[in-house]
């Protein structure tokens, strides 16, 4: 009796050889080159799709009351290294002291920040790739029974962005706690960016987790940008950013929340802020102003005086409550002689992107 040896074909060989797979590459493959020859650039995230009109007009990051001192010493540009020391009087969201320390290479980044009662703040920041990166926060006040702790994952495509973030993650006897939320943004053509955010959280093991989605769309124009967020709890939040001129921007940011209200006056009720600013851009100086529909109006200006000393003044008047705030900065950067020819000698060429 002769016996004949069968051979198995191995897994690879087999999606080679298999009609259906062939079929998903092909449609991938064509997608794909459909995709490319679009010409679509990555859109951003979705925590920064307004970030136009929010982070660079508007001035909420930025303004601050009574009196601030800050001391910065660096020591090396490549890799960039240097420490502060920041002083604060009459605040009411600033210690009094703070010390911070900065690291940052093409790869890593890592910062903290230590003030005199003894609340720590560390971010840690790590790039993978050029496309994939995992930041990390974490807060530590004492006296307090829970810290903070964040981690976001970041994904950046030629043409989208994705990211996965988790707060105050936890496994207790078996179950999930925290807040995880997941987003996407994709550019669909040249100018228009559509995106989704998913929240899933859980506070106590005895209580359900509740989720939630909100969807976005972004809009870029030649010197125009508006942006619009539709947000589970009914919050319908828009932005437009337009460039007036070389060294003048614009931004109007509306923020409309449906919120139930008395049912003996007719149902739910209509919450809404408006806000209008502008920013100019001068050679050693920025202005940026805003007004809201609250009567709330605040004005930051920047002055660098000196190339390693700035002052900044800050003011806002709410005249519904009548209440005016003030502020004044003065911040000096120091550094020796070897740093100095260390930058002179950096200019013109390509700098080490840190992943801040």
């Amino acid at each position: 009796m002769s016996s004949i040896g069968l051979e198995k074909e191995s897994p690879l060989a087999f999606l080679k050889n298999n009609a259906i797979t062939n079929a998903l590459l092909d449609s991938y493959q064509t997608f794909s080159a459909r995709r490319e020859a679009l010409g679509l650039s990555n859109p951003g995230t979705v925590d920064n799709i307004a970030k136009e009109v929010q982070r660079e007009v508007f001035l909420t990051n930025y303004t601050f009351t009574g009196l601030r001192a800050d001391l910065t010493k660096a020591f090396s540009v490549a890799p960039l290294f240097q420490v502060s020391h920041a002083f604060a009087m009459g605040s009411q969201g600033l210690p009094p002291y703070t010390f911070a320390a900065l690291y940052g290479t093409g790869k890593v980044f890592l910062q903290g920040n230590v003030d005199n009662e003894g609340q720590l703040m560390a971010r840690a920041n790590y790039r993978w790739s050029p496309q994939l990166t995992t930041k990390t926060n974490i807060q530590i006040a004492p006296g307090q029974a829970q810290a903070m702790a964040q981690i976001d994952t970041e994904y950046v495509g030629s043409d989208f962005t994705a990211s996965l973030k988790t707060v105050n993650p936890s496994i207790i006897e078996g179950g999930l706690t925290g807040i995880f939320i997941a987003s996407y943004l994709q550019s669909v053509t040249p100018s228009l960016a559509l995106g989704l955010e998913g929240v899933w959280q859980r506070a106590a093991l005895n209580q359900g987790p509740e989720t939630a989605i909100s969807y976005c769309a972004k809009y870029k124009g030649s010197d125009w940008i508006a942006s619009a967020q539709l947000q589970a709890q009914g919050v319908l939040q828009t932005s437009y950013w337009r460039r007036l001129s070389e060294k003048v921007e614009a931004g109007v940011d509306l923020n409309l929340a449906l919120q139930g209200g008395n049912p003996m006056m007719g149902g739910p009720s209509k919450e809404g802020v408006t806000t209008v600013g502008a920013k100019y851009a001068f050679h050693m100086s920025t202005f940026r102003a805003q007004v809201d529909s609250t009567g709330k109006l605040s004005c930051l200006w920047e002055k660098r005086v000196a190339p390693p000393v700035q002052i900044t003044f800050a003011a806002d008047m709410d005249h519904f409550k009548q209440q005016a705030k003030i502020g004044l900065s003065v911040s000096i950067e120091a550094s020796n002689e070897e740093l100095q020819e260390q930058q002179e000698l950096s200019q013109g060429q390509p700098m080490a992107q840190i992943p801040f």
